[in-house]
């Protein structure tokens, strides 16, 4: 069996993962990646998604990533995220709230479709949307 690698995800507010992984994948923004023990050296920005990785046990897990950025090492893996949530700590209410906030922007008739509302109200969507889906265990 190869080596693990150190996975590490930090907020502005707190350490959400400190642990050894089999393999992390995430949100890359150029399109999901995945590291191993070994892995060349590479930073990259991260989209909104879901960070997947399988810990020492075999488990698979999933973290709520809100953007931010990623360095890969060959032996660890830290991501900068502008939020973080593992999948316990979701409050699913919330995120529905969100989901309805969202969708109401949009279904507004007086909104000019070229203002940064509508950038805001998909952003919302998408962080909404990933954070369910992560909860309800449909993401690949």
């Amino acid at each position: 069996m190869s080596a693990n690698i150190r996975l590490v995800v930090v907020t502005p507010e707190k350490i959400v993962i400190d642990e050894d992984a089999r393999i992390v994948m995430a949100p890359g923004s150029l399109g999901e990646f995945g590291v191993l023990n070994g892995h060349t050296p590479f930073l990259t920005s991260l989209n909104i998604g879901a960070l997947k990785f399988v810990d020492e046990a075999g488990n698979d897990r999933l973290v709520f990533i809100g953007g931010g950025f990623a360095e890969a090492l060959p032996d660890k893996v830290t991501i900068l995220a502008e939020s973080a949530e593992r999948r316990r700590e979701i409050d699913v209410a919330r995120a529905k709230a969100a989901y309805e906030r969202a969708m109401q922007r949009f279904e507004q008739p007086t909104m000019n479709q070229d203002t940064i509302d509508i950038l805001r109200a998909k952003a919302s969507m998408l962080r909404a949307l990933t954070r369910i889906n992560i909860i309800e265990g449909r993401v690949v």
